[in-house]
């Protein structure tokens, strides 16, 4: 079995716990001096850093969510001073303001390490070919995956998102045997291969590592028969660290958390308190080991499990299930996050010409989200000739992919045809089917 680091990736459970427990208390002390949004919420329930004696005791910490992200916004919960921070990366937020995270030296380094670790997870090596199809810049997935590559000591292609004929030309020519890409963008250099009359044998492929979207292991045979390649999923969001925080090992059942760096938990989704191994509800982190933004039991609003049954792998991290589902309303559209809030704000910036009426459709077409939004012009507009209206739905469109990154189609409707509700309107309704 190839491990990165086996002495990490193999520490017995108590020797883990032990390194987890100094870590811990570390970073409460670190985060309470230097950040005073933590300072206040433990203040605020009287916990001093002194309390914290080890990992059994992080159910006394409070909570961090999204909104303490938001409201410090750009830098409020940075550890570190900007002189030290050598990286920022951001994901989207729900007004149009980013959610900010900044990495120190080390913990470039840690996530490199941790990338590096999936990479090896999926059996490749320093004499491995890896093709980086993630977006790069703020978004995690490019840079990270790329980090881990060149940690690893293989030869790195950083040929980030688009371009599909040009991506298939060097996934020929370079024989890449490692590919990096959302599961829905693996499916589609699938299609386009077929179209070129170019099939797998010709490439050299024998991984994939996917992820930043929900994706069924029915979606994980189709990916695995039309490449030739075995499917592993890798998790991450950019608050914690970005694509590494957790992997599919070879036996495919769960992904290992590398809890040297992120400390997991799942807690009860409506009573918040901590919940046993094999029982579903909301995933937390804390991240043991960052300087420049740590996070202490930060909600990721994902569903999930956890086990710590042993792994046929050898790993002894404990393992997370596929995500079920989320506790908030955030939709994962081709790997990016979209709050139905975005796309009200851009509608309600055009008010003068659309009505505060709306229905967003979103869909799965030929394996590629899709996305709809049918939005009711105002009476005014509704009287407009044809031309008009394609240059406010062409206005609507651009407006929207600046908002949320991604393109949608937007349908203008006349003026009352959309349902209305006496109660809480649903404005949202997800067609994709469910993932098995």
């Amino acid at each position: 079995m190839k491990y990165f680091n086996k002495k990490i990736e193999c520490m017995d459970r108590q020797s883990l716990k032990e390194l987890q427990s100094v870590r811990l208390v570390r970073l409460v002390k670190y985060v309470y001096e230097n950040v005073p949004v933590y300072r206040a919420k433990m203040d605020a329930i009287s916990l001093k850093p002194s309390d914290i004696k080890g990992i059994d005791d992080i159910s006394k910490l409070p909570f961090t969510t999204k909104q303490d992200l938001r409201d410090g916004y750009p830098f409020g919960l940075f550890a570190s001073s900007k002189k030290d921070i050598v990286r920022i990366h951001a994901s989207s937020g729900t007004t149009g303001k980013l959610t900010v995270v900044g990495y120190t030296k080390r913990d470039v380094d840690d996530w490199a390490e941790c990338c590096a670790r999936a990479l090896v997870c999926a059996g490749m090596s320093k004499d491995s070919v890896v093709h980086v199809a993630y977006g790069y810049g703020l978004f995690t997935g490019g840079l990270g995956l790329h980090y881990g590559a060149e940690k690893l000591g293989a030869m790195t292609v950083p040929a980030s998102g688009g371009n599909t004929a040009r991506q298939i030309l060097l996934l020929k020519d370079f024989k890449a045997d490692a590919l990096c890409c959302t599961p829905s963008y693996a499916l589609y250099i699938a299609d386009e291969m077929e179209k070129a009359g170019i099939k797998k044998e010709e490439l050299s492929l024998k991984s994939g590592l996917f992820g930043a979207e929900p994706w069924s292991d029915n979606m994980r045979v189709e990916i695995e028969n039309r490449l030739g390649i075995k499917a592993y999923d890798i998790y991450g969001l950019s608050e914690i660290s970005g694509p590494g925080v957790a992997m599919d090992c070879s036996y495919q059942d769960g992904k290992h958390v590398f809890e040297d760096l992120f400390y997991p938990e799942i807690v009860d989704k409506d009573t918040l308190l901590p919940t046993k191994f094999g029982e579903e509800g909301e995933l937390v982190f804390t991240t043991l080991n960052k300087q420049g933004m740590p996070l202490i039991r930060y909600r990721t609003r994902d569903i999930c499990a956890l086990t710590d049954a042993p792994c046929r792998c050898g790993r002894t991290h404990v393992r997370m299930t596929r995500v079920f589902g989320r506790t908030d309303d955030m939709l994962i559209i081709r790997g990016v996050n979209v709050f139905p809030s975005q796309i009200e704000s851009v509608l309600m910036n055009n008010d003068q010409a659309v009505a505060p009426h709306y229905f967003i459709t979103v869909d799965r077409v030929n394996m590629q989200d899709t996305i709809e939004i049918q939005v009711e012009v105002n009476e005014k507009s509704f009287s407009d000739e044809v031309k008009k209206l394609e240059a406010l739905q062409k206005k609507l469109e651009h407006d929207l992919f600046t908002m949320i990154g991604i393109s949608a189609s937007v349908k203008l409707v006349s003026p009352n045809s959309l349902p209305r509700s006496e109660g809480k309107a649903k404005r949202v309704v997800d067609l994709r089917k469910p993932l098995q």
